[in-house]
């Protein structure tokens, strides 16, 4: 039996944990499509390997290889558009028992929906593991990431779907303030859209109270968890850290880049480590680099940090380009978080700004947060996708009118 590239990198630590970066709606779509496309030396093997991650049958006897389930708007729009005809159908059935006139309304609704769906899918998972896995993160409005009444209220509509729903917050300071209030009742969270030390200090900070808050009240905190995304190359390569570098007469490599991403990554998760504390850091973001058949093909953003007791959350894209590499892709060193950026490069990097802002453990204040280049680039992404969803359901509802007219 041969591995799968990332089930070697969970050999690498026991704790570490493979999530799947999309609704697991669309996996069994995505997985035809990459064996229809596999090398006939290599089909028989690649869907072995993808069974074992995911398939519905053993997801329902409570099996999983992948170990919990990420999604954000660009992805449940993704899976919308997987099957248009059938969403198309749900919301005209949602806008006919509510306001048709209401299209956000309807429209929440509607995302609810795949997150319960996907949910009820891997619920068995959870239940097997007495909820340690098995989650499906749903997330609060991208377009609202400061209005800290209107996420918690999503929030608490999210985590109300089921005990498997992990709710995503946005890493400013109006969402450390709501991931606080969710822990403090015991509901799991995902801090998504961060990038930098002093965020993951604040969500790990927001966390402790919420969790003292929680103790104190006596809530059930047995299946509760917290994780903190990296957006990993995001942070490197879509806000200003390239242009800040050109201003001042910096010259990155694409390699530099890397290993000041992951130098980040690792500033966060030792602190976490040496405080003890119960957040677990989720990598996200990731690229492969491949020159091609014949080349060398690596991916930094994983295995420079193999070894340490991560979560991965890989989108449908990355996975096939890591398959696509496989051969060509180096062994994983169990003891690759361990190492360290040189001091060199350090230096050079906190030469500017933007990295400094990533950096260091005052790098900015948490009213700073949601003005952080990458934070706001990806913020803007997610509001667009959102927006798109929007306009599905309205073209979804237009089409209900007219056959009633």
């Amino acid at each position: 039996m041969s591995l799968h590239v990332l089930e070697k990198l969970a050999e690498t630590n026991p704790d570490c944990e493979i999530w799947w970066d999309s609704s697991p709606l669309v996996y069994e779509g995505w997985k035809a499509s990459v064996l229809k496309d596999a090398p006939a030396d290599k089909r028989a093997e690649w869907e072995a390997q993808l069974t074992r991650l995911f398939n519905a049958e053993d997801a329902a006897n409570g099996k999983m290889g992948f170990r919990g389930v990420t999604t954000n708007p660009p992805l449940s729009l993704q899976a919308i558009q997987a099957d248009p005809e059938f969403w198309a159908g749900e919301i005209r059935k949602i806008a006919a028992e509510r306001n048709a006139d209401d299209i956000e309304d309807i429209y929440w609704a509607v995302y609810l929906d795949v997150v319960r769906k996907g949910a009820a899918l891997i619920r068995p998972v959870f239940d097997a593991s007495n909820g340690k896995y098995g989650y499906v993160s749903g997330q609060v409005d991208p377009r609202f990431v400061t209005n800290r009444e209107r996420m918690l209220a999503e929030g608490l509509q999210l985590a109300e779907i089921a005990p498997n729903v992990m709710v995503k917050i946005p890493g400013s300071k109006e969402g450390y303030e709501v991931i606080e209030e969710l822990t403090a009742r015991g509901i799991s969270t995902n801090n998504t859209t961060s990038f930098t030390v002093p965020q993951y200090v604040a969500c790990m900070n927001a966390v402790s109270r919420g969790l003292e808050r929680a103790k104190a009240a006596g809530i059930d905190l047995s299946k509760w968890r917290s994780v903190i995304t990296h957006m990993s190359s995001r942070l490197g390569n879509i806000g200003d850290l390239k242009a800040q570098a050109d201003a001042r007469g910096i010259a990155l490599t694409a390699d530099e880049i890397l290993l000041g991403e992951m130098a980040v990554l690792k500033r966060a998760y030792r602190y976490g480590k040496e405080n003890n504390h119960p957040s677990k850091m989720l990598q996200c973001s990731m690229r492969v680099q491949d020159e091609g058949p014949g080349g060398k093909a690596s991916s930094g953003h994983i295995a420079l940090i193999a070894g340490g007791d991560f979560v991965y959350t890989c989108p449908p894209g990355y996975i096939a380009q890591l398959m696509k590499a496989e051969d060509r892709l180096p062994a994983f060193d169990a003891g690759a978080i361990d190492t360290d950026a040189s001091p060199e490069l350090i230096e050079k990097l906190s030469r500017i700004p933007y990295f400094r802002q990533a950096y260091e453990f005052d790098g900015m204040k948490p009213e700073e947060f949601a003005y952080f280049g990458a934070f706001a680039a990806t913020a803007t992404e997610f509001a667009a996708a959102t927006r798109k969803t929007v306009d599905f359901v309205a073209q979804s509802v237009e089409q209900l009118r007219r056959r009633v007219a």
